[in-house]
């Protein structure tokens, strides 16, 4: 299937009708969150990287313009018009890693009309969700305080993508590992995991299963301990590792039950024996408040390996965006339904000190001690830079992490800020909302 069928059938039907009626000129649309999810102070940004990648390499051919015709039960001819359409616009972003607000365009197209309509469905799917996923695990890492945090969510995601996307997200924002071999492999990710109940099981002795596996593993291991009984699993564990003579970077993990509790009684049981240096993992159900809850507590936990709950975001699994025409050939648009207005005119978010941040007509000039947030990164369809990193974009959402204030960063009620509007893009919204009201006014 060409990468030019993964888009919504409206699409289609828009774009073939745009080429029909020759409305060819210049557009842009804007993509944006309308509104936070729950207990979330701010948004990372992701997604962007694949979505360049989409537009570069979208091209509509003969097997496309087949296939639309058959899911349309029309003639092949009918749909010839699409044959051939690909991007040849411009693109401007907001950089992986960086952190956006509601009403800011992540990123926004300007391309001939048909084109950046086409292109729709595909950029939503990728920057909603990765953008989703990255804002929930960036929150495990505030959670931690320090203490590494790594990802074990593969087995949950919504398909193998997904899973490959959240072990990259993780480590924009911090992680410092994947349980996800092809992930690590892709991406040069530190590939972290120990065993499963099941393989404790299979040994029917965990003295046995733990032995057979440093044998294996002859580097630092990890020991699951609570496939019977967590105390004594965890004192197995410390008869097997000072049997063995490992202790620096070894571990033992706890999967189940009350982890706090179960981490002092851990930390008790290998202090006893010497082994001081021997780490404590938790897993099981965690998110950033679970992981919240446990550090201040106490719990004398090392490490914390996030599933389900955050491959998914759980808690808050999409992002209520939009990608809107804000200008066409020449005239700014806008949207006028309840609850869901837009702002006309292709846009640029300035961001102050401290996550200050205005958003403002694309021409504007950048009020003094703020920078640009959108960058070009398209131009002729092309990108104009190589792909970024995934070091550049965690150097840049630790950069603009650095800059929250706590109310925004905390887990529980966060004050999440609300960007500004500039005078002009106040006025020009004015503007346009009267002249389309006049207009329906006059056609009444």
């Amino acid at each position: 299937m060409s990468n030019a069928q993964v888009t919504d059938l409206y699409e289609v039907t828009m774009a073939l009708s745009y080429l029909r009626e020759g409305m060819t000129e210049p557009a842009t649309f804007s993509l944006f969150v309308r509104k936070p999810p729950p207990e979330r102070g701010f948004l990372v940004a992701a997604g962007l990287e694949p979505a360049l990648d989409h537009l570069a390499g979208m091209r509509v051919d003969e097997s496309d313009v087949a296939a639309f015709a058959n899911v349309l039960k029309r003639p092949n001819a009918e749909l010839e018009p699409l044959l051939d359409l690909r991007f040849t616009g411009e693109v401007r972003a907001v950089p992986e890693g960086r952190i956006f607000l509601p009403g800011e365009p992540l990123l926004e197209v300007t391309a001939p009309l048909p084109e950046a309509q086409f292109v729709e469905s595909y950029l939503l799917n990728q920057v909603c969700h990765q953008s989703a996923v990255a804002s929930k695990a960036a929150r495990c890492v505030l959670a931690a305080a320090g203490r590494p945090v790594v990802d074990f969510s593969l087995r949950r995601t919504h398909g193998v993508s997904a899973g490959a996307q959240a072990a990259r997200l993780g480590a924009v924002v911090g992680f410092a590992g994947t349980s996800n071999v092809a992930a690590a492999h892709a991406y040069g990710l530190r590939a972290i995991g120990t065993m499963a109940h099941s393989y404790v099981e299979a040994f029917g002795d965990e003295a046995a299963a733990f032995r057979a596996f440093a044998r294996a593993h002859p580097g630092p291991v990890t020991f699951l301990v609570d496939t019977y009984d967590t105390a004594r699993g965890v004192a197995v564990a410390t008869q097997v590792l000072r049997e063995l003579g490992l202790q620096e970077g070894c571990a033992v993990r706890l999967d189940s039950g009350d982890l706090g509790a179960l981490a002092v009684t851990a930390r008790r049981i290998l202090d006893g024996a010497g082994l001081t240096g021997v780490r404590i993992a938790a897993s099981g159900g965690l998110d950033e408040y679970g992981i919240e809850r446990l550090v201040e507590s106490g719990a004398p936990i090392d490490v914390f390996a996030v599933g389900t709950l955050v491959g998914v975001s759980a808690d808050a699994p999409y992002l209520d965006a939009a990608y809107k025409l804000v200008a066409y050939d020449g005239r700014p648009m806008m949207k006028l339904s309840t609850g869901k207005a837009t702002a006309p005119g292709a846009k640029q978010v300035f961001r102050g000190p401290g996550l200050v941040d205005t958003i403002a007509l694309l021409d504007e000039l950048a009020p003094p001690g703020t920078a640009p947030l959108l960058r070009r990164v398209m131009t002729d369809g092309k990108r104009t830079s190589p792909p970024g990193t995934l070091s550049e974009a965690r150097a840049a959402f630790e950069a603009d992490l650095a800059q929250l204030p706590p109310t925004v960063r905390r887990i529980h009620s966060p004050q999440m800020p609300a960007a500004a509007v500039s005078e002009r893009l106040a006025r020009l919204t004015t503007d346009v909302r009267r002249r389309i009201e006049e207009r329906m006014r006059a056609t009444q």
